[in-house]
């Protein structure tokens, strides 16, 4: 099992208290302490504009605009994003920032992929909230146009949702064959049928009976298309809290719900904090997380992507998660 590192980035209200001209330092910092170790495989930020559970005047800070800062900034590391939403910038635009991106990196950059979700940010930057079948139109169109560009170099391409003509992307990604894309999302009819389609990894649920579910949903769109389902890696997303007892975890989480809680209200910090509150969510002691890793590594879980709320003001929580978890998943 591998497994890759949030880096907080203010959407989750993980900067609270950092003032704006240090967050770069902080976020840098943490990239900087990821790519210095070999514990970690990958770095990732999340693809939003406003806060959640609430938007709030708090920063968060923009996702390729941070991956071009860490391809920079950073030597070994591979660089994600969980997960680019397809509508927010054209494909074949992106398809050139992903590029160059790679280029800076020395071929690390990984495209994790997905329709988008969060209506308030969708309204509020002017892109109207289109019905879910249309923004996963545009995905399936999105990932051929980015296909394509990273294969050859141009691309032309018509489609309902976009249309290029001739769209030169140089210089092309480092790597061979392209960028490698995560497909995000557990929609069963239309998201996982692009995933078995097109991508070299999934990322949906964590929780295990839903893991296999969907595992047994691409598994058939793979057969149906005519791809390996074995070659596509899955992943799935995990909100670390780690203690040594379970009372150390309870106050860590506290901790972390007080302030969400002072920006965001009581009743919204309750319902995110109650997604961190059993071992199957990434919370617990060591022995309970292990437990839980084997079980998803069981189902088929090649890769595991931890978010850790406290990461901006402490690492102990990472740090005892590389002693006393990732061993034991080797």
């Amino acid at each position: 099992m591998r497994f890759g590192l949030f880096i907080p980035q203010g959407w989750r209200l993980d900067l609270v208290g950092i003032d704006p001209s240090a967050q770069w330092q902080v976020m840098r910092d943490l990239a900087t302490y990821v790519d210095g170790g070999d514990s970690w495989d990958s770095l990732w930020v999340y693809d939003h504009f406003h806060t959640v559970p609430v938007p709030t005047a708090e920063a968060t800070h923009e996702a390729w605009s941070l991956m071009a800062a860490y391809a920079a900034s950073t030597s070994r590391v591979k660089l994600g994003q969980m997960c680019t939403a397809m509508s927010y910038r054209n494909p074949a635009y992106l398809a050139k920032v992903a590029a160059t991106c790679d280029v800076i990196s020395g071929g690390r950059i990984q495209m994790g992929i997905g329709g988008g979700w969060y209506e308030h940010e969708w309204r509020a930057y002017g892109y109207g909230f289109p019905s879910a079948g249309a923004r996963l139109a545009r995905l399936d169109e999105g990932v051929q146009i980015m296909a394509d560009a990273w294969r050859e170099g141009v691309v032309s391409f018509t489609g309902e949702h976009y249309r290029v003509d001739g769209a030169i992307v140089a210089p092309k990604p480092l790597q061979s064959g392209g960028i490698p894309l995560w497909i995000a999302g557990g929609g069963e009819k239309v998201t996982l049928r692009i995933a078995a389609k097109y991508a070299q990894y999934t990322n949906f649920t964590s929780e295990p009976e839903g893991f296999a579910h969907k595992s047994n949903v691409l598994a058939a769109h793979c057969r149906d298309v005519g791809t390996d389902f074995d070659a596509i890696v899955r992943s799935a997303n995990l909100n670390m809290i780690v203690g040594t007892t379970e009372a150390e975890v309870d106050d860590r989480r506290e901790r972390v719900r007080a302030r969400i809680a002072a920006l965001a209200g009581d009743p919204a910090a309750d319902a995110m904090i109650d997604s961190m509150r059993t071992p199957q969510s990434g919370s617990g002691t060591p022995e309970q997380i292990v437990d839980t890793l084997q079980n998803l590594r069981d189902l088929g879980c090649e890769y595991v992507i931890c978010y850790f709320p406290e990461a901006a003001y402490d690492r102990s929580g990472i740090e005892l998660f590389e002693r006393e978890v990732m061993p034991a998943l080797a």
